[in-house]
């Protein structure tokens, strides 16, 4: 029985972060290298702006913080998920190596693999979503041991190994390749918010639509397999099944978010840490925050960062970089 009072706290959180959000998109859609006047946003949103306004904000604003938005919100749940199965706070895609081998995979189909442009942007989440799977698989068996199962601080050592190795992999399969191709590999590595239009929105949402209700829907799984491995068993929680299940759902979801947004890491490290010293360790009370959070942090740093320096800005990745590494080395230091 949660009480009411957290009930209440909850709801409040979700409209502040949902306000925040909507601030951030109205800032983040006058705000850029050509810039629109905000007392122009309403009417240029109604179809009576100008060609110019119209052609900033419908083709280039809206899609890039639509993309942004999903993407930091999918991330923020694969952390969450993460986190619950390895019983480890330091657990984020970026960090363990699921967004490297998502990278990679993008890398390969990319440079070696005749590409239609119709059906590319479509095809990428689910190239990603094989690359992410085979490193999670990989990740998963190497720290899994049959006398004590699966072992928490060995599967983030081992991936942030795999992370580092298959970044080396990265920078060899880019090194004698064309010139145009080298560029947009490089800028995924940084983590810049490439695929800005409104296909790419379509590919991402559908994995998002059906992946995040269906993690909220195991909160109550979520929450038994933070418990020792003793005591989910006693309660009759078929651990290993679950926990394929749900790492699954993680890697879907950080891979349908970095094959469009690039290497972003630490969004999903931190958005699960302020909704949980928020509301609490419960998955349904923290989840639904989660998501905001993760949303709105990818947001802003985007926002900040391609204002930062004209034309191109900071890659986004950076920023949350900048944020997020610091965390992480408190947080490890915190462990100990």
């Amino acid at each position: 029985m949660i009480h009411p009072n957290i009930l209440k706290k909850q709801r409040l959180l979700l409209i502040v972060f949902f306000l925040l959000i909507l601030a951030t998109i109205v800032v983040s859609m006058g705000l850029g290298y050509a810039s629109l006047s905000y007392d122009r946003l309403i009417p240029t949103l109604l179809g009576q702006g100008s060609f110019k306004e119209e052609f900033v904000l419908f083709s280039v604003r809206l899609p890039r913080i639509f993309i942004t938005l999903l993407a930091g919100m999918a991330l923020a749940v694969s952390g969450s998920i993460l986190q619950g199965i390895t019983r480890n706070d330091l657990a984020d895609p970026g960090i363990i190596g699921i967004n490297s081998g998502a990278g990679v995979a993008i890398a390969v189909f990319f440079l070696y693999f005749p590409i239609d442009a119709g059906s590319f942007v479509y095809l990428l989440p689910a190239v990603a979503f094989i690359g992410a799977l085979i490193t999670a698989c990989l990740i998963y068996l190497f720290s899994y041991n049959r006398k004590v199962g699966l072992q928490p601080v060995r599967l983030i050592l081992i991936g942030v190994g795999f992370s580092m190795a298959l970044s080396g992999m990265m920078v060899v399969l880019i090194s004698s390749s064309e010139r145009e191709k080298v560029d947009f590999i490089a800028k995924w590595l940084a983590g810049s918010i490439w695929g800005t239009d409104w296909p790419f929105i379509v590919a991402i949402l559908p994995w998002l639509i059906v992946l995040i209700p269906f993690t909220l829907y195991k909160a109550t799984k979520l929450n038994l397999l933070n418990l020792s491995q003793s005591t989910s068993i006693g309660l009759g929680v078929p651990i290993e099944r679950e926990r394929l299940i749900l790492l699954l759902t993680a890697v879907a979801l950080a891979a349908a978010a970095v094959s469009v947004t690039g290497g972003i890491a630490f969004i999903g490290l931190m958005a699960p840490h302020i909704a949980k010293a928020l509301v609490g360790p419960r998955h349904q009370l923290f989840l639904p925050i989660a998501v905001l959070i993760g949303g709105f942090l990818l947001l802003l740093a985007d926002t900040i960062g391609r204002n930062l320096a004209e034309p191109e800005g900071i890659a986004a990745g950076i920023m949350t970089a900048l944020i997020g590494a610091p965390y992480f080395i408190y947080l490890l230091l915190k462990q100990k």
